[in-house]
């Protein structure tokens, strides 16, 4: 390596070499990197099939192929930024240009950040997780060992949400409705309606900067917005019947979702009793509260996945925005495994949740090992199957529980910012992917050297 030279100290034109003039020293580069152990990793030919992405065939060709979409969302991941510092960074790091297949000329810059999200859009309508990790596992095989043992827990992955409240939600409603009301009545050249909007605004400003906020004046907020927002929602379904216009189905389901809030809120004040499928965000009405029973968040926002690790390498067997019991997944983590695999499963580890009666026959039934806590009188073999439930215990608590971390903190998975259903499956599937990528790619790395050495 030539030593380095600071610009500050010598006055000379710097003379850059094109990609074009060094390209294979370049991409020899790139490939040694973190980023080009992922690129390898990646079974590019057979995922576009599986997303069954194609060219365009008419109209203009799009600034990135089917094979370069999805390496956008790869990318994303990866460096763990926005769609604007993302396409920033695109413009001016080659390795990111050779994963995205595509190479920029000098002077040349991407300048629609927007892109990433038509592409994510269009990608998480193609998503089919079974068939895309059927074509990781087919890739992967070679590099995974012991592939009948496997470990099995959930996790929630939080979506982008401001924390919930009663009165906040109602509010966000209330301010919508009168927003709808406001433009319609413009648009229609009508009187609007009197309402105490303006009223019960500055009260709930001044409720929400107190720091203490006591249940009566709670209980008062709470009741007055209910009453508004009934009178709001009356008003709009008065306009909607007198006058014939063309109704958007965005604001069409933004009103059915703000009915049911209001039916859900007054229940709730009325009985206090939670309502099922609680909604808590109008923009996010998909979004369901999950209890995890933690003592730092007792309860989490976004889809909970319950997954399975096979050596170090996860993969999803369910993702779903509605609580569930992962303890009923027993069977089909074991399914999925064996599926992925090709393999019968030997071994696997799941914590006490699991531990159903019906779960532990069918271990039995199918001779499939679990560190399970015993039931009833210990066996000849006793020792030998504490050793092994250690062990097993061992690789959850420790493999398992850590790449949940992994995952959330370096692969922009701790706060999901997608806005829409789709795209927020799509958001947990890529970067689980990832972290798989890169792991497979250090093992096919230390492949190569073993052989060159």
């Amino acid at each position: 390596m030539s030593k380095l030279r600071r610009i500050s100290e010598f006055q000379r034109k710097i003379e850059f070499k094109s990609p074009e003039e060094n390209f294979h020293l370049l991409y020899e580069q790139f490939l040694q990197s973190n980023l080009g152990c992922i690129y390898q990793a990646i079974p590019w030919e057979e995922l576009v099939r599986s997303f069954k992405l194609k060219e365009n065939s008419k109209g203009p060709d799009c600034l990135f192929s089917p094979k370069g979409k999805l390496a956008l969302m790869f990318l994303k991941h990866y460096a763990c930024c926005s769609d604007k510092r993302l396409i920033e960074q695109l413009n001016a790091n080659t390795h990111y240009q050779f994963f995205c297949d595509i190479l920029l000329d000098v002077g040349d810059k991407l300048t629609n950040h927007k892109i990433l999200s038509q592409i994510r859009c269009e990608l998480a309508g193609l998503l089919d997780i079974n068939r895309a990790q059927i074509t990781f596992a087919n890739y992967w095989m070679a590099y995974i060992q012991e592939a009948g043992h496997a470990t099995t827990d959930a996790t929630c992955y939080e979506s982008e949400l401001r924390h919930p409240t009663d009165q906040k939600l109602l509010w966000e409603a209330v301010d919508w409705n009168y927003g709808q009301l406001k433009l319609l009545c413009k648009y229609l050249k009508k009187r609007q309606p009197r309402t105490k909007y303006e009223k019960w605004k500055e009260r709930y400003f001044l409720y929400s900067r107190k720091r203490r906020k006591p249940s009566k004046e709670r209980r008062v907020l709470t009741r007055s917005l209910l009453m508004l927002l009934d009178k709001l929602n009356a008003e709009l379904d008065l306009i909607e019947k007198a006058y014939s216009f063309e109704i958007s189905a965005k604001y069409t389901h933004k009103r059915k979702t703000i009915k049911l809030i209001y039916q859900q809120q007054e229940s709730l004040f009325i009985t206090g009793e939670a309502p099922q499928n609680r909604i808590v965000s109008i923009s996010k009405d998909y979004i369901r509260p999950i209890v995890r029973g933690k003592e730092t968040k007792k309860v989490e926002f976004g889809p909970k996945v319950n997954k399975v690790q096979v050596d170090g390498i996860n993969f999803i067997e369910h993702i779903s925005f509605d609580a569930f019991n992962e303890g009923t997944h027993f069977k089909s983590s074991v399914w999925l495994v064996q599926r992925l695999m090709r393999v019968t499963t030997k071994v696997m580890g799941a914590d006490a949740i699991y531990a159903t009666n019906a779960n532990r026959k069918f271990a039995t039934s199918h001779n499939i090992r679990t560190d399970f806590v015993r039931k009833g009188r210990a066996g000849q073999h006793e020792s030998h199957r504490k050793q092994l439930a250690s062990a097993i215990k061992k690789e959850r608590a420790s493999r398992l529980e850590g790449s949940f971390g992994k995952e959330k903190e370096h692969y922009y998975l701790k706060k999901i910012k997608a806005r829409t259903k789709l795209n927020e499956i799509l958001w947990v599937f890529m970067g689980i992917h990832t972290a798989n990528a890169l792991e497979i790619g250090r093992r096919m790395a230390k492949e190569k050297f073993k052989e060159v050495a």
